[in-house]
C-alpha cells in the first residue's frame, strides 16, 4: 500500500453567487503523479490555491503526512513541503535567473552560492540553466525551467503544476516528463493540471475529475481513453471538429515585405514577412514562443502601424490605419494575452464587449451608447460560447482563464469578420471548449472569411489549417499545403529548414 501524502476531506469554498468547490475529498500518494481534471470553471484553480495557502476553505480539512494542514499563506505551504508552478510565470524580465529565484525565497543565500546551487540542481535534473542570463532573453520553455528549479531548491514533497506544457515545444515536453518521472522515482508527488488528455494518459498514475465544483469521478488514465476522460469532465459526449472541403476564393489579406523594429527590449523584430490568405482559407503560423508572434499580431491588428502598402485587404492598403478603422473594414484580432490585452481586468463583460463594438446599433453618430444592445450582444457571446459567469456584470478578472478565453474569441467571431487573426485560440481551455472554438473557426472560414491562426499547438494546427508557415527569429517561412506535411516536416521548418515540397 502506498503512503498517503495529502488528504482532502470535504473541502468547500464559496464566493458571492457561486460555489467554487463543494465537499471535495481525495488523496494523493507519495511518489504519485496525480491529475486534477475538469472543464473551465470546474474549481481546479480554487482547490489548488487552498492547498498552496492562497485561499482558506470554508468547510473541510486537509492532512499532510497524517498531520493537520491548513496553510495561512504560501510561505507556510512552502515550509510544509508544497511547491507550485503557476500557468502564468511570475518572473521579472530585467533580472537574471538567480535574482528571480532569490526573490521567491524567504532566506536566500548569497547570489554566488545560489548560482552554484542552481547550476547543480538544474544539471542533475536535466534542465540546464545559466543563472546569469536575463530572464527576458529566455524562451518560454527556459522560463518554465526557472520556475521548476525555484521549486526544486525547496526540496518539496508535493509539486503542483498548472498547465505545464501549454507553451512548450514537443522536445521541451519530453524533457519535462523525464524530470517529472525522476521526481516520482525519488518519492515526490506531483499534482498535475492540464487539458491535454493524451499527456494525462501518458504521464499520470491517477486522476480526480471535477465538474461544477464537485468531484464527479476518478480513473486510472492509462486504462481510460481521452474521449472517456473528456466526457467525464463535461458530463456529455462531444465530437472533434469536422472540416468541409472548402474552395478558396479571392485573395482577402496580403502582407508584403513587412518589417518592424520592436520597441520592446526583449521583443523580436519582424523581417520581410510575406504571405496571403484567400476567402475560405485558414493559414496556420507555428513556431516557438518569442519568435515574433506578438509583434505580427500587433502589426495586423493595427496596434503597430506600418507603411500603407505592406498590409492590404481586398487590395485596400491598411498599414497606416488604427485598430478601429481596420475593424470597420472587417479585420478583427484576438491576442494571446487575454487579461490586460484582449480584456480589461476590472471592467465588466458588458463593458469589455463595448470596447470592440462600435457599430451604429451600439454607438450612434452623436456618441450615445445603447447599453441594451451591448447587453444583448454580451448575452449572445456568453450563451453561444458557454462562458461560465454568474452575471454579465462580473469583472473579466473574475472569470477562469478558459472562460475568459471563450469570451474573447466569441466576441470577435460573432462579429463575422472578413479577416480574423488569432494568437493561441485554445490556450488554457478544456477539450470540449477547444473543440467548439476550433469548429467555430472552421465555420467562419466556410462563410467567406480568411483566418490566420498563430499557435504553438501543433495538433491544433494540423486539425484546422489549410496552409502552414513557421515564424523563426522574426522571419516567416514559405507557406505549405498542410495536407503534405508530417510532424517531422514541421519540426524541420521550426528548426529553420526549407522543405523540398510544393509550397502553397
Amino acid at each position: 500500500m502506498a503512503e498517503v501524502l495529502l488528504q482532502l476531506n470535504g473541502i468547500s469554498k464559496s464566493f458571492p453567487g457561486v460555489k467554487a468547490n463543494e465537499n471535495i475529498s481525495f488523496e494523493i500518494n507519495s511518489g504519485e503523479i496525480h491529475a486534477l481534471l475538469g472543464e473551465n470553471g470546474a474549481g481546479k484553480s480554487t482547490l489548488v490555491k487552498m492547498i498552496y495557502g492562497l485561499m482558506q476553505p470554508d468547510l473541510g480539512n486537509m492532512r499532510l503526512s497524517s498531520e493537520s494542514f491548513r496553510p495561512s499563506e504560501p510561505s507556510k505551504a512552502r515550509q510544509s513541503g508544497i511547491a507550485m508552478v503557476f500557468q502564468h510565470f511570475s518572473l521579472f524580465d530585467a533580472l537574471n535567473v538567480a535574482e528571480n529565484i532569490a526573490l521567491g525565497m524567504e532566506n536566500p543565500p548569497k547570489i554566488n552560492d545560489l548560482s552554484e546551487k542552481i547550476e547543480n540542481v538544474s544539471k542533475s535534473y536535466g534542465l540546464p540553466l545559466d543563472p546569469k542570463r536575463l530572464v527576458g532573453q529566455l524562451s518560454a520553455g527556459e522560463r518554465q525551467r526557472v520556475e521548476i528549479i525555484r521549486c526544486l531548491l525547496q526540496n518539496p514533497k508535493l509539486l503542483i503544476m498548472d498547465e505545464p506544457t501549454s507553451v512548450l515545444t514537443p522536445n521541451e515536453v519530453k524533457t519535462l516528463f523525464e524530470t517529472l518521472l525522476r521526481l516520482k522515482k525519488e518519492g515526490k508527488s506531483i499534482l498535475y493540471i492540464s487539458h491535454k488528455l493524451e499527456e494525462i494518459r501518458e504521464i499520470c498514475d491517477f486522476a480526480t475529475i471535477l465538474r461544477n465544483g464537485e468531484k464527479v469521478g476518478s480513473c486510472i488514465p492509462k486504462n481510460t481513453s481521452a474521449k472517456q476522460i473528456g466526457e467525464m469532465m463535461v458530463g456529455k459526449s462531444f465530437s472533434s471538429p469536422s472540416r468541409e472541403n472548402r474552395v478558396f476564393g479571392e485573395k482577402l489579406l496580403k502582407v508584403s515585405n513587412l518589417s518592424i523594429h520592436t520597441k520592446d527590449f526583449f521583443g523580436t523584430s519582424l523581417s520581410n514577412i510575406n504571405f496571403s490568405v484567400h476567402v475560405g482559407e485558414i493559414l496556420g503560423i507555428g513556431g516557438v514562443a518569442g519568435n515574433g508572434q506578438d509583434e505580427l499580431l500587433s502589426a495586423l491588428s493595427g496596434e503597430e502601424k506600418t507603411s500603407p502598402s505592406t498590409i492590404n485587404i481586398l487590395n485596400h492598403p491598411i498599414g497606416k490605419l488604427a485598430p478601429n478603422e481596420r475593424r470597420d473594414l472587417g479585420l478583427r484580432a484576438a491576442p494571446e494575452e487575454r487579461l490586460g490585452h484582449a480584456a480589461a481586468p476590472s471592467m465588466t463583460l458588458i463593458e469589455n464587449t463595448l470596447m470592440t463594438s462600435h457599430s451604429e446599433d451600439i454607438v450612434n453618430r452623436w456618441g450615445i451608447i445603447n447599453f441594451d444592445n451591448v447587453t444583448e450582444e454580451t448575452k449572445d457571446i456568453v450563451a453561444e460560447f458557454d462562458v461560465r459567469t454568474p452575471t454579465l456584470d462580473n469583472a473579466a478578472a473574475s472569470l477562469s482563464g478558459g472562460n475568459l478565453q471563450k469570451f474573447v474569441i466569441g466576441r470577435e467571431i460573432l462579429k463575422k469578420p472578413r479577416v480574423f487573426v488569432v494568437n493561441q485560440p485554445t490556450w488554457g481551455v478544456d477539450a470540449a471548449a477547444a473543440a467548439f472554438i476550433r469548429q467555430s473557426i472552421l465555420n467562419l472560414a466556410s462563410h467567406d472569411s480568411a483566418v490566420v491562426v498563430i499557435s504553438q499547438d501543433l495538433d491544433e494546427l494540423f486539425e484546422i489549417c489549410d496552409t502552414f508557415a513557421v515564424l523563426t527569429n522574426g522571419r516567416l517561412s514559405k507557406s505549405y499545403d498542410m495536407r503534405n506535411l508530417s510532424s517531422e516536416d514541421v519540426g524541420l521548418l521550426m528548426g529553420g529548414s526549407d522543405l523540398d515540397l510544393k509550397n502553397s
